[in-house]
């Protein structure tokens, strides 16, 4: 840090287990993708290559590069590997994979149905080539899953293999966990909370008012995702108690 100051809680450092930061790229360019990462790279501890856009994006090889030379991982969005799937194309997924240097990739079925067993399946095979992240919930809000499926599902693909469950929201923040105001189901949350580890989840949060929810239920140190790029600085900010929203969720009340 630039400066020294008492009474910050303390972040896990890089490379980190938990309390990591997952962005979304949409479509960076390359000097675009460079001029993010020469400021935020110290905060940044996965992208994403949201949903199909790896596909379209120019200079795939080069960008890929921008971000490797800054040892942050990428993956391509849950929505290419259903688009693999849906096609039959499973084996020329983990080719592309291995073409483009990728070690990590999303499972998820938040645009196809897949049978439960299958997909932990899916799981289990990447496994093999790199890290697997699981995203759990529909991207269709008039699909409403229970807690204690939730919870099944998630339980189910960390014992399949997945570092991490991802927990839906699309980029909007407007379905899974939250409602479509944006406002997050603290029932779902809290439930699952009492049976899966907070540090094997991943909160989608693109929202600010979602991201505090979850710095004030689980402190500093929680796993959040889909966080756009020029938002990185003002999220590792509010982390640590040096925004307006986390002014005081730190303070030593006798010292301050």
């Amino acid at each position: 840090m630039n400066f020294n100051l008492s009474q910050i809680p303390d972040r896990n450092v890089k490379p980190r287990n938990f309390g990591i930061t997952m962005v979304m790229d949409k479509g960076l360019s390359v000097e675009e993708a460079k001029n993010f990462m020469s400021v935020s790279h110290p905060h940044v501890d996965i992208v994403k290559l949201g949903f199909g856009t790896s596909y379209v994006t120019p200079n795939l090889k080069e960008k890929l590069e921008v971000y490797s030379s800054y040892n942050v991982p990428v993956y391509f969005g849950g929505t290419l590997f259903e688009a693999f799937l849906i096609r039959n194309q499973f084996e020329d997924y983990i080719n592309v994979c291995k073409e483009y240097g990728v070690s990590y990739m999303e499972v998820s079925d938040g645009s196809i149905t897949i049978p439960h067993a299958e997909k932990c399946g899916y799981i289990e095979k990447l496994t093999k080539h790199g890290t697997v992240l699981s995203e759990v919930g529909s991207k269709d809000a008039a699909h409403i899953i229970p807690p204690y499926k939730w919870i099944e599902l998630m339980r189910a693909e960390l014992e399949a293999g997945s570092s991490y469950v991802i927990a839906e929201a699309r980029e909007a923040g407007n379905v899974g966990i939250y409602r479509g105001s944006g406002e997050v189901r603290e029932g779902l949350v809290q439930e699952i909370l009492t049976q899966i580890p907070g540090e094997k989840i991943l909160w989608e949060a693109p929202q600010k008012a979602q991201q505090l929810y979850f710095l004030e239920l689980l402190g500093c140190n929680v796993n959040l995702g889909n966080i756009a790029p020029n938002e990185v600085i003002p999220l590792e900010t509010m982390r640590i108690g040096l925004r307006g929203d986390t002014f005081h969720l730190y303070l030593d009340k006798k010292e301050a």
